[in-house]
């Protein structure tokens, strides 16, 4: 089995180990990197808030489309079922959201935002721009205009040719 050792040409005169100079050379690692330290701020500050990135996804939704069920609330948000059930039956139990039978399929519920909730959900809204300064602060605010456009085009669905 061979050693293998990095030469120059590919990482230059840099040590190997060098997280930082390693995530400057390949785009998926900075990515990778970037959302993990961005997506603990997010939890510090969800904490604070004493409202879950989830959580204030699922009000977020709610708030905007109107009622739904619980499995459309999952899809559409990437949560998984049965983590989704959880935030629901917090939520529920908190008075910010409400879930009855949907008329339409007995075997769902349809879910829906209310007034405490709103209330809740704009509270939270509220914190957000200084939390995203803060997050954000090694960055212009041009710059963070330019990163989130790039990284809205990483999430555009690539159309069929």
């Amino acid at each position: 089995m061979q050693n293998w050792e990095p030469d120059e040409g590919t990482f230059g005169a840099r040590d190997p180990n060098d997280e930082h100079a390693l995530a400057t050379e390949r785009p998926d690692i900075a990515l990778c990197r970037a959302s993990t330290a961005v997506a603990r701020a997010a939890e510090i500050h969800a904490g604070a808030q004493r409202l879950g990135v989830g959580q204030q996804l699922v009000l977020k939704m709610l708030d905007a489309v109107g009622a739904c069920s619980q499995q459309t609330l999952s899809a559409e948000l990437r949560i998984d079922r049965s983590v989704m059930v959880s935030v629901c039956d917090d939520r529920e139990k908190s008075g910010y959201l409400q879930r009855e039978r949907n008329p339409r399929d007995r075997r769902s519920y349809a879910v829906t935002i209310t007034d405490a909730g709103r209330e809740r959900l704009s509270e939270a809204e509220a914190a957000i721009p200084a939390h995203l300064d803060e997050t954000f602060t090694a960055l212009t605010a041009a710059e963070r205009r330019q990163l989130t456009a790039l990284l809205g085009e990483l999430l555009v669905p690539e159309t069929a040719g």
